[in-house]
């Protein structure tokens, strides 16, 4: 007969992802000026906090190498009107070529040029069905639905101009729907990191956000390295948790690339006693992808589903630093996994007693070994 191990810790539920939240603790606009948000520090799996700005970044950091996700937020929000005049919204997901998906990471997805191209969105409007004709900004862009794959459609895009150009032209940067301003110019830069290399990403990754070029330059001044990667972040990142069960929750696959400079600036930290700070949770997720048992990072290009959830063994990410992010979601089960589930909780509970700005254009905790 086999006896049940009481001193087994009980299995992480969706209710632990809960938390109490004031509507005007979620930040609506950016800080003036990137670095200047404030910054909660807790030591891993530790109770000690402390409150700094992201611009002591420098100074709190032991020798690091840090590590960035240079991917790059696509226009990929699409107003538009089928014949009859009801309107219809198109957000981009992924483009898609001869049946699969397109790699489209080193050149970006919109780099190849055409008067037609395939994409998979999210569609909102009444009465969509496969044929449904869309027209954006006056037939600089038209859209025909073709069928579905689960949530998406297949997207038939066609522009005299050239696609690429015309969705740089009518595409609106796609805030997150807990941002209830109308869109402003600014964002096309501010919803940016400042690094932003590669197109392909329908949002950003919201922790580089805080990194100004002076706070990038002051940090390899100091001493620290950096390193990049790419992963686009889709949709399927923020989809909230359906199932009281985690393990059946399955992500969306994003494609990452990870370049073999970085891997090697990986294994040299390692080798040398320097920590590796993720900037996000998706540097988080595609350098655990790519890691193996013993914590070494494999180059090239791939796609993960990795869910990251308590409990995990991390192996190639030794400190992060991220937003504070919404209940009941995939990324602050990551940060629990990582910094502790009752500890991440407290640091939450201080962040909203403090003042402190939450989600996309909020403020950041940094968790790690000595931040």
């Amino acid at each position: 007969m086999q006896v049940a191990d009481d001193s087994a810790p009980p299995p992480f539920t969706v209710a632990e992802l809960d938390y109490a939240l004031p509507e005007d603790r979620i930040a609506q606009t950016p800080p003036a000026e990137r670095d200047a948000g404030r910054l909660l520090c807790l030591r891993r799996h530790g109770t000690e906090l402390a409150h700094a700005h992201v611009r002591d970044l420098p100074e709190l950091l032991p020798p690091s190498l840090i590590v960035l996700n240079d991917t790059r937020v696509l226009p990929a929000r699409l107003q538009g009107r089928k014949p009859t005049g009801g309107q219809v919204e198109l957000l981009l997901v992924e483009r898609i070529s001869d049946g699969g998906i397109a790699p489209a990471l080193r050149g970006g997805a919109l780099a190849m040029p055409g008067a037609s191209e395939r994409w998979l969105a999210l569609a909102r409007g009444k009465g969509l069905r496969e044929g449904t004709r869309v027209e954006f900004a006056g037939g600089a862009l038209s859209a025909e639905l073709g069928a579905r794959r689960d949530q998406h459609y297949e997207v038939a895009l066609a522009a005299p101009a050239g696609v690429a150009q015309a969705i740089a032209a009518v595409g609106q940067v796609p805030l997150p729907p807990y941002i209830r301003r109308a869109p402003e110019p600014a964002d096309a830069t501010r919803y940016q990191t400042v690094y932003a290399t590669h197109d392909g990403a329908v949002a950003a990754p919201t922790a580089g956000l805080h990194l100004s070029e002076r706070l990038l330059t002051q940090l390899l001044a100091r001493g620290h390295e950096i390193a990049r990667l790419t992963l686009h972040v889709g949709p399927g990142t923020f989809s909230p948790l359906r199932s009281t069960v985690l393990s059946e929750h399955r992500m969306h696959p994003e494609r990452y690339s990870i370049p073999e400079a970085t891997a090697q600036a990986v294994a040299a930290a390692r080798a040398q006693g320097r920590q590796v700070l993720a900037i996000g949770t998706t540097v988080v997720r595609a350098l655990e992808a790519a890691a193996d048992e013993s914590g070494r990072v494999r180059a090239g290009e791939g796609a993960t589903s990795l869910f990251i959830h308590p409990p995990y063994r991390f192996r190639a990410v030794d400190a992060l630093m991220t937003n504070f992010h919404l209940p009941r979601s995939t990324l602050l089960a990551l940060v629990m996994a990582f910094g502790g589930v009752a500890e991440v909780r407290r640091a939450y509970e201080v962040a909203v007693q403090s003042g402190y700005r939450f989600y996309s254009d909020g403020d950041a905790m940094l968790t790690g070994s000595a931040p």
